[in-house]
């Protein structure tokens, strides 16, 4: 048995299910959402590059490695993008979140707020993890404020981590949520989604 197993979450009308192959016209129209993939540091494929996008996910899923959502709108059942687990240590209860994405139009909305909610509750109540961390680029400032903003510490920074899309090499900054400091970020999360306005498309 795998350490995650297949799970749906939902809350506040967004929808966290499986990627599958299904998802794949909705994942090249969120991209197209601000042509994301010209985005030197993110890793959103290009339309061309969608199919073997989730087949890597799915194929990290079968190794034990990484699990991939579709970020989907419960209301119209678009697909506004997609976020994982990955690096998923069982051993010591310890799984990252990243490869998130999600269609310009909905950044800076609750969309963020309540996908790492669903994602950070299943695993500390559900899969009893120890530590969630995240890892962004040491130049994806956004990333880097949205992830202080979940109430995440700064671990530090890997020098020459990963290789860019552009064949640059970056460093990596870490991050990291203990299971102690849990029930605090619960509740720092649902004060910030208090005071989003929840829209849904028609």
């Amino acid at each position: 048995m795998n350490f995650i197993e297949p799970t749906v979450l939902s809350a506040n009308g967004i929808r966290l299910e499986p990627l599958t192959s299904d998802h794949e016209a909705g994942l090249r129209a969120a991209a197209a959402d601000g042509e994301l993939w010209r985005l030197r540091i993110t890793s959103v494929p290009s339309p061309e590059e969608t199919g073997s996008y989730i087949a890597k996910a799915l194929q990290g899923r079968a190794d034990g490695n990484r699990f991939a959502f579709a970020v989907i709108e419960e209301n119209s059942g678009v697909v506004l993008g997609t976020t994982s687990y990955h690096d998923i240590l069982p051993d010591v209860r310890r799984v990252e979140i990243g490869f998130t994405w999600y269609a310009s139009r909905v950044q800076r909305t609750h969309v963020n707020t309540t996908c790492k909610l669903l994602l950070l509750a299943h695993a500390f109540d559900t899969l009893d993890c120890n530590v969630v961390g995240w890892r962004t680029d040491n130049f994806n400032f956004a990333s880097q404020r949205a992830i202080e903003r979940l109430g995440a510490k700064k671990d530090g920074v890997i020098r020459g981590q990963a290789m860019r899309r552009d064949g640059t090499i970056r460093d990596t900054v870490m991050y990291s949520l203990t299971k102690g400091e849990w029930p605090s970020v619960c509740a720092h999360l649902n004060y910030l989604l208090s005071r989003y306005p929840i829209r849904q498309s028609g």
